[in-house]
C-alpha cells in the first residue's frame, strides 16, 4: 500500500502548519502505522499529541478493529488495574460482577494510553508483561488470558528525569520507546501561529454567526513572538476570548497585550529572559521538597552570619561594641539590647531577675558550638516531615479540595491521594 501525502492526512485528521519538524512526526507515525511496533508520542501539553495515536490506527492493518484512548492520569490509583486489565466477580470491594478491562475489548485494535507517566509502579510491571508477553491477569483471577494489542502511549513528563526520581520504570520506558515521535512546541513552529490563529477565528465565526476577527502585522508579529506554554489549546483558548468579546474585528497589538498573560507561571513573551529565567515549573513533589530544604538551609546560614557578627563584635545597652570580655565566672546578662530592625528576635539571650542594677555585658557565646548544633538540626531534619507538612497546609489552604491543593503543589491528583492515606490525613 502506496504511503499517503502528508497533506491528505493534515486535511483528514485537522493538522494546521508546515513546518518541518511537524511534517516530520507525521511522516513517522505513517512510516511506523504498518508495524505492531509500540509508539512514543512526546511532548508539551496541548502541541496535540492525541492526533497521532489515531493516524497510526487508521493507516494500520488494526483500523477495522476497536481503538480505545485512556487517560492513565485521570483513573485513581485504586482502579487503575482493574480498568486496564478487568477484574473477577468478588475481587475487591464493590466488584459485583466480572469485567472486562481495555486490554480485552481492544483486542485486534490500538490501545493509546495518555500520561503514561501518571502509572503507579505496580501497574508499570503489569503493562510491562503484556508488552512482551501478550499475558495479562485479571484483577482477583490467577488465569493467564492473551491479547493482541497495539500500544501507543504519549506523555507530557521528561521520562528521564522521572526514570532518575523512580517515578518510571526504565524497561518499560524502553519498551515504549520502540519509536518515539516527538511533537513540536508551538515556539518552535513560529510561521504556524498565524494560520492556527486565523482557523480558530474563522470556527468561532462560523460557530456564532459574527464576522471573523483580523490580525495586523503587527499583531501577527507578537503572537509569534509569544511563548505559548499551553500550545496550540492556549491560543485556541486565547483566540475564541478575542472573537466573542471585542466589538472590533481588527485586532492590534493593544487589543492583543489584554489577553497575553503574563503574570501565569511559566507564562512569559520570548523577548523578557530575565523574567523567564525567575519563573519555576517543578516537575515532581521531590523537586519541592528538596527546594524548600534549600531554602531553610539557606535561612539558616543567613542567621548564623548575623549572630557570628554579634557575637564577634559585642553590643552593650547603647548599640555600640564592647571590648572587655568577662571571665567564665561573669555572669551573662543582657538588661536591654539595641540591635537592628531586622535582628530583632534572633539574638540567643538570658535575663536575669534584677536586671536594673547589673551592668551590661556581651554574650561569650562559642560560635563553633551554635554551628554545630544547627548543622546537628539540619541532618536531623525530616524529608517525610515536610512533605507531610506541605500537603496539611496545602490542604487547610483550599479547605480540604483535593484537587486545588493537588494543582498547588504542582503534582497529580492521584499523588495527593496515595500521599494522604500514607501520611493518615484523611481527615482534613
Amino acid at each position: 500500500m502506496a504511503k499517503p501525502d502528508i497533506q491528505q492526512v493534515k486535511q483528514r485528521f485537522g493538522i494546521i502548519g508546515t513546518s518541518p519538524s511537524l511534517d516530520r512526526a507525521i511522516d513517522v507515525a505513517l512510516q511506523v502505522a504498518p508495524t505492531d511496533m509500540s509508539v512514543l508520542v512526546t511532548g508539551e501539553s496541548g502541541v496535540g499529541k492525541e492526533s497521532f495515536p489515531q493516524i497510526i490506527h487508521q493507516f494500520s492493518h488494526r483500523k477495522h478493529g476497536t481503538y480505545i484512548a485512556v487517560n492513565c492520569g485521570s483513573i485513581p490509583e485504586g482502579t487503575i488495574d482493574s480498568e486496564l486489565f478487568g477484574h473477577e466477580k468478588g475481587s475487591f470491594t464493590g466488584a459485583t460482577g466480572e469485567r472486562k478491562g481495555y486490554f480485552e475489548v481492544a483486542n485486534g485494535g490500538t490501545l493509546f494510553l495518555d500520561e503514561v507517566g501518571e502509572l503507579p509502579l505496580s501497574t508499570q510491571a503489569r503493562l510491562l508483561r503484556v508488552l512482551e508477553t501478550g499475558e495479562f491477569i485479571k484483577v482477583g483471577s490467577s488465569k493467564v488470558e492473551k491479547t493482541d494489542v497495539r500500544v501507543v502511549a504519549a506523555t507530557n513528563l521528561d521520562m528521564v528525569n522521572a526514570i532518575n526520581n523512580g517515578r518510571f520504570r526504565e524497561d518499560l520506558y524502553y519498551r515504549l520507546n520502540t519509536v518515539p515521535i516527538k511533537i513540536p512546541a508551538l515556539r518552535e513552529r513560529k510561521d504556524d501561529i498565524p494560520l492556527l490563529f486565523r482557523k480558530f477565528a474563522s470556527d468561532c465565526a462560523e460557530k456564532y454567526s459574527m464576522p471573523s476577527i483580523v490580525l495586523t502585522d503587527d499583531a501577527k508579529q507578537m503572537l509569534k513572538e509569544y511563548r505559548w506554554p499551553g500550545n496550540i489549546r492556549q491560543l485556541k483558548n486565547i483566540t475564541d476570548q478575542i472573537s466573542i468579546i471585542e466589538q472590533s474585528r481588527e485586532i492590534t497589538t493593544e487589543i492583543l497585550k489584554r489577553y497575553l498573560p503574563d503574570n501565569e507561571v511559566r507564562i512569559v513573551p520570548l523577548g523578557l529572559s530575565g523574567a523567564a529565567n525567575d519563573q519555576k515549573m517543578f516537575g515532581s513533589e521531590r523537586e519541592i521538597l528538596y527546594q524548600v530544604l534549600f531554602d531553610m538551609k539557606k535561612d539558616v546560614n543567613d542567621l548564623k552570619k548575623v549572630v557570628h557578627n554579634i557575637i564577634s563584635g559585642g553590643i552593650n545597652i547603647n548599640g555600640g561594641q564592647h571590648n572587655n570580655v568577662p571571665n567564665d565566672d561573669d555572669k551573662i546578662v543582657v538588661p536591654s539590647i539595641v540591635v537592628a530592625p531586622d535582628q530583632k528576635d534572633m539574638l540567643p539571650v538570658k535575663f536575669l531577675d534584677d536586671t536594673s542594677s547589673v551592668e551590661p555585658t556581651i554574650i561569650n557565646a562559642d560560635i563553633e558550638e551554635i554551628e554545630a548544633k544547627d548543622a546537628s538540626n539540619e541532618e536531623n531534619l525530616s524529608l517525610q516531615d515536610v512533605e507531610k507538612e506541605m500537603i496539611k497546609k496545602a490542604l487547610e489552604r483550599h479547605n480540604g479540595k483535593r484537587k486545588n491543593a493537588a494543582e498547588d503543589l504542582k503534582i497529580s491528583e492521584r499523588t495527593l491521594y496515595r500521599k494522604i492515606k500514607e501520611y493518615n490525613l484523611d481527615n482534613l
